[in-house]
């Protein structure tokens, strides 16, 4: 419902055309490869493929298009992992429809568009954690054993304590659990 009433709204601004709708991650990348818009507009969680994912991809593949990200999350370490994967515009769902539309006439032109809101926090450093430590705490999140993650990610249990303690250190972190909720709200997972 929501999906239709965005492309409803942008499809009644001069200037813009909605040429596909995705419902997930996946079919939105298939879809940007296909249509080659000027602009992806996309959430950051969805089923699939992240806006995130789709983003490295999309600047991975050296792709024309830009991202726009629309969503909840107005965490500092949502925005500078969106900016880091190359996103060129980062808007909250409460906006006005008038600003998404000035947003997507921004993009398309190559400026950058951050929500007022946010532009503050766009300086706040970036998350202390490697990439393999947020791997492996995302894994810990959904509740899965040192052995699981190993064989989920080709290391041994050893390697994965190791990844869990030094997450925690980062975060100042008792456990791994309260490491993922740390790094859960501050939008580095």
């Amino acid at each position: 419902m929501v999906l239709g009433a965005l492309a409803a709204l942008l499809a009644l601004e001069s200037g813009i055309s909605v040429i596909g709708k995705a419902s997930d991650g996946r079919e939105a990348w298939t879809l940007v490869q296909q249509l080659k818009p000027d602009v992806l507009i996309s959430d950051i969680e969805m089923p699939g493929l992240t806006g995130l994912d789709l983003a490295e991809r999309i600047l991975g593949a050296r792709l024309p298009c830009r991202v726009l990200i629309v969503t909840t999350f107005g965490r500092p370490g949502y925005l500078r992992r969106a900016l880091d994967a190359g996103v060129t515009g980062y808007l909250l769902k409460d906006q006005p429809s008038e600003q998404l539309a000035a947003a997507v006439h921004k993009v398309s032109l190559g400026q950058r568009v951050i929500a007022p809101e946010l532009a503050e926090i766009a300086w706040v450093p970036a998350s202390p954690l490697s990439e393999r430590e947020r791997a492996v705490l995302r894994l810990a999140e959904e509740g899965r054993s040192n052995k699981e993650i190993a064989d989920s990610l080709g290391l041994s249990p050893g390697t994965v304590r190791n990844y869990l303690h030094e997450a925690a250190q980062k975060l100042d972190a008792v456990n791994r659990v309260e490491a993922t909720r740390i790094a859960r709200a501050n939008g580095w997972l």
